[in-house]
């Protein structure tokens, strides 16, 4: 199983770090929004290390379908009900500001930006579309609603933001980590009064960012109250016609397009970690039907970490701790919000106003609907017999069978059939009996 993207690329490689160093601001997490931060701050004249705990863009990363767009799904008429007109059109500024900062940096690298125009569909609810584009016209930024799309079924109309973007993330994050101190095969095992302690030294630093996709601290801003995580399932399909444009299902659990090179990335089959859904079978199953011809040369999975309100986590980890950061419950949209962490974080570390930092802050209010349930499923699986439990917090792991994987439903840690760890937030691979 491996991504299109980490099959075209060839990523650079770095030296684990054997001894004690300084630096002004330590990052740990080397995916997108990690390397992004580290690049803002090296250009602001910061000093800054990466510290990774196996290889740069080794974890969510490189299984994005890689969209750079201010348009995430229906968004906008749920921030309008939630936050109000001037902070719902804070986020479409800063989501838009960082398509243009994306815009800006690719024009020099080999990366494949390409500008295409995003669009989310509907099957049959015109409703919710229709309540979309009222929502961007209350907040001053009008989009159209469109018909006749290229798809290989029928839709009734389609929102469309204009001007967006794809682009290969992976050949992107080769060309920004030349240039940066980084340390792979460095895993943080504990933070403590300013210094991040690995195998083999320790990281003396004035700031440190939390970038590790799920944050691993527990003590701390109650995450693992504050964020679920989904899976969603991607194929790269041969011999099918070209598409032009990007495309989403406005169903949570739809289906996503958008082409690379002579191919289409087909994305769906979602549900929450650690429960069932569509998966693989459920893309085969479309393009057998919908693509008789195609060849399925790729398959891949990500992980998502979905936030209480559908606005990420980028701030001061938690109100009593200065100096610690955090960039987290991206909501399936990592490419631009990676980039607003990076412009937040950076400008709050030097001292600078950020009109975005107040929407994005992880104290804000946790009052959400979404709070019981993910208290609910918590407290379920915590008290459910398994014969494994994940060594995050304690809770039943359940058997993933399409992908042969121990999956929490709390929380969202991952291990191999044999135990060992593929994702956060827990740090350590599962306890075997001898």
């Amino acid at each position: 199983m491996e991504s299109i993207w980490s099959a075209t690329v060839q990523l650079p490689h770095f030296p684990a770090l054997e001894e004690e160093i300084h630096t002004d601001v330590l990052v740990i997490g080397g995916g997108i929004a990690g390397l992004l931060c580290a690049h803002k701050l090296q250009r602001a004249g910061v000093d800054c290390v990466v510290a990774e705990a196996k290889t740069i863009a080794g974890g969510i990363t490189k299984n994005t379908t890689a969209k750079i767009t201010a348009q995430h799904s229906l968004i906008y008429q749920k921030l309008l009900s939630r936050f109000g007109t001037e902070r719902t059109a804070l986020y479409w500024q800063a989501n838009q500001d960082a398509l243009e900062a994306f815009r800006s940096l690719c024009a020099g690298l080999d990366c494949d930006f390409l500008e295409q125009n995003h669009f989310v569909y509907a099957r049959d609810d015109l409703q919710a579309l229709e309540k979309e584009c009222a929502a961007l016209e209350a907040i001053g930024h009008p989009a159209p609603l469109v018909q006749q799309l290229p798809l290989p079924f029928p839709t009734v109309e389609a929102v469309k933001f204009p001007h967006q973007a794809q682009f290969h993330p992976l050949k992107f994050l080769a060309s920004i980590a030349q240039g940066l101190t980084i340390y792979e095969n460095t895993p943080v095992q504990e933070i403590e009064n300013g210094f991040a302690a690995t195998p083999k030294a320790r990281i003396h630093a004035d700031s440190i960012i939390v970038a590790t996709h799920f944050p691993f601290l527990n003590k701390h801003g109650s995450y693992f109250l504050k964020l679920y995580q989904r899976r969603s399932y991607a194929l790269f399909l041969e011999n099918v016609p070209p598409l032009e444009g990007m495309y989403l299902d406005a169903q949570e659990n739809g289906l996503s397009f958008r082409g690379f090179r002579e191919g289409l990335i087909l994305g769906g089959g979602g549900h929450r970690t650690g429960k069932a859904g569509g998966g693989w079978q459920a893309l085969e199953q479309f393009s057998n039907s919908h693509y008789p011809q195609a060849k399925i040369t790729h398959r891949w999975a990500t992980q998502d970490c979905m936030s209480l309100d559908g606005v990420p986590y980028i701030g001061q980890y938690s109100a009593k701790t200065p100096n610690l950061y955090v960039a987290t419950g991206f909501n399936k949209w990592g490419m631009t919000s990676s980039m607003v962490a990076a412009q937040v974080l950076t400008d709050l570390i030097t001292g600078k106003d950020n009109p975005y930092a107040s929407l994005f802050s992880p104290s804000r209010s946790i009052l959400r609907p979404q709070l019981g349930s993910n208290a609910w499923e918590a407290a379920k699986n915590l008290l459910t017999p398994a014969p494994k439990r994940c060594p995050h917090m304690g809770c039943a792991l359940k058997w993933n069978p399409q992908e042969r994987t121990w999956d929490c439903p709390c929380h969202g840690s991952r291990f191999t059939e044999n135990g060992k760890l593929i994702d956060n937030p827990a740090t350590g691979d599962l306890n075997q009996p001898k």
